[in-house]
């Protein structure tokens, strides 16, 4: 049992990552009100129950205590896949004047060699975005098998998850994070996206794999 402490008591916890800019810096696209709301409580909900999820299996494994180990794990990857994907989102995007356009260099090399154009993988990505069924995610992501980038549609925070596949990019579109800018308009929050991409960061990533 000391050991069993030992271990618990070292754990690190999830943390809200701070945003890299001012709440305000994607203004008019995404508003300084709905930045914050998205940030300081939806994701901040997404770590604060992931470590509820995690001392509730410490406490469960030094009582001994018998769980319903579906729904805990059900809810814990709920939640850790809500705050990884967070985590991207934000550094994804960068300062009204500073980010979308176009991407260079090897990735935009690499996009071109996949999709021909720039502009056919913008239509591509946007489409999968608007299409998502419910709340979820369009991603951009890398088959190292393959050695190509795909676009992946994530249903909530997991399903459809092509599994060890890095992820380039992402755009979030549950409805928290456009309601309070475009109410039910995925579709304008979409394309508003596209004004503050970071595809420097995008690259950074790129050049990882």
């Amino acid at each position: 049992m000391a050991v069993q402490k030992m271990v618990t008591a070292s754990l690190k916890k999830y943390e809200l990552p701070p945003l890299p800019y001012a709440p305000d810096a994607l203004e008019p696209h995404i508003s300084k009100e709905q930045l914050s709301l998205h940030h300081d409580k939806h994701h901040q909900g997404y770590v604060t129950g992931a470590n509820a999820n995690l001392e509730k299996l410490e406490k469960a494994r030094q009582e001994g205590v018998d769980l319903d180990m579906k729904a805990l794990l059900k809810e814990l990857s709920f939640n850790i896949g809500g705050h990884v994907l967070h985590s991207l989102f934000w550094p994804g995007m960068a300062p009204t004047g500073t980010g979308g356009g176009t991407p260079g260099g090897a990735l935009a090399d690499l996009i071109d060699r996949e999709w021909g154009s720039f502009d056919r993988f913008k239509s591509e990505f946007s489409k999968a975005a608007i299409s998502t069924e419910g709340s979820g995610w369009a991603a951009l992501a890398y088959c190292t098998i393959t050695d190509r980038p795909m676009i992946m549609q994530i249903e909530k925070h997991s399903n459809n998850v092509f599994p060890s596949f890095p992820v380039l990019m992402v755009l979030d579109v549950w409805e928290h994070a456009y309601y309070v800018d475009y109410k039910n308009n995925r579709s304008q929050f979409v394309d508003a996206f596209w004004n503050v991409v970071n595809w420097d960061e995008v690259g950074r990533r790129a050049e990882k794999i």
